[in-house]
C-alpha cells in the first residue's frame, strides 16, 4: 500500500489504510506506540485498550504477598445503604 507523508498543522502525518488496519486488528482511538527505527517507523498496539488499563496487566503487577484486608470505613452518613 503507498502513501505519503503530509503536512498536519504543525506535525507531519500519515493515513492509514482501512485494509491496513483490518490486518493488524488496530481500530482508531487505539493507543499505539511509535518505535523509529533505521529505515523504517513501527507502530504497534500498547498495552492499554483506548485509554484505559488491562485488569490482566494490572493484577501481574501484585505481589504474592498481597494479603487484602477489610477497611472501615466508619458508620453511615446519610442514605446510603449497607
Amino acid at each position: 500500500m503507498l502513501t505519503k507523508i503530509q503536512n498536519w498543522g504543525n506535525s507531519q502525518g500519515v493515513r492509514i489504510p482501512k485494509a491496513a488496519l483490518q490486518e493488524t486488528e488496530l481500530k482508531v482511538g487505539d493507543e499505539v506506540d511509535i518505535v523509529a527505527e533505521f529505515d523504517r517507523i513501527v507502530i504497534s498496539l500498547k498495552n492499554q485498550i483506548r485509554g484505559k488499563y488491562l485488569i490482566e496487566n494490572l493484577v501481574a503487577e501484585i505481589s504474592v504477598e498481597f494479603q487484602a484486608e477489610e477497611l472501615d470505613w466508619g458508620s453511615a452518613e446519610g442514605q446510603e445503604a449497607w
